[in-house]
């Protein structure tokens, strides 16, 4: 199934729809600011693993990032931060950034990386938030293009073409139009704070 959502002013019955399938274990995928997104419920680990294969790696192998709608609810699932720090993401986000963050324990040990850390984004794009918002939770996330795909960008930047590619195999497809082909900046906050891939977003760190 194909859902068109419009940036601004998404249909709220279409997000209520999106928002339960999401919370009944299913696996939606989501326009961001750049690329698009498998997601699912962070309490269904059978729906993360089934987004693993589709990536072709195991669950502990896989680099999930958290989807959150804001800062207040991704300050329930990090580790406390620093003003300096707070500053930084405050000034960043929403936008195409992908912090690395020490995880809390609130947030399951399948979903971080063998240092007890967790990729944290909020996107841009009002729709996802809405749904992340109408979820009530962040949402588990990786990007729809395979790692190292030759594939032409289009095939994951289309809807359509995503939708023709993945539709028999997720529960929704949610149509918000053309993606950027350039993945999101990831920030590794864990320990000095360090650019370790650059993407969408520019952001400039203060050499101490």
């Amino acid at each position: 199934m194909i859902i068109k959502l419009y940036n601004g002013n998404p249909n709220v019955r279409d997000l209520r729809r999106i928002a339960d399938t999401l919370r009944a274990g299913g696996i939606v995928i989501l326009p961001t600011d750049t690329l698009y997104c498998f997601a699912c419920s962070m309490e269904h680990k059978k729906t993360v693993e089934t987004i693993a294969q589709f990536k072709g790696f195991r669950i502990k192998q896989a680099k999930y990032s958290m989807l959150c709608e804001s800062m207040s609810q991704m300050s329930e699932y990090v580790r406390p931060m620093s003003r300096e720090m707070f500053a930084m993401l405050k000034e960043c986000l929403p936008g195409p950034f992908t912090f690395i963050m020490e995880a809390a324990g609130s947030v399951p040990r399948n979903y971080q990386n063998a240092n007890h850390t967790i990729g944290i984004r909020i996107p841009d794009n009002d729709i996802t938030r809405a749904i992340i918002a109408e979820v009530g939770t962040p949402l588990i996330a990786t990007s729809v293009r395979p790692i190292d795909s030759d594939d032409d960008p289009e095939n994951y930047t289309d809807p359509e073409l995503i939708h023709d590619r993945f539709g028999n195999r997720v529960d929704i497809v949610v149509d918000g139009g053309i993606a950027d082909p350039e993945p999101s900046t990831v920030v590794d906050c864990s320990d000095n704070i360090e650019i370790i891939r650059q993407g969408k977003g520019h952001i400039t760190i203060d050499e101490q």
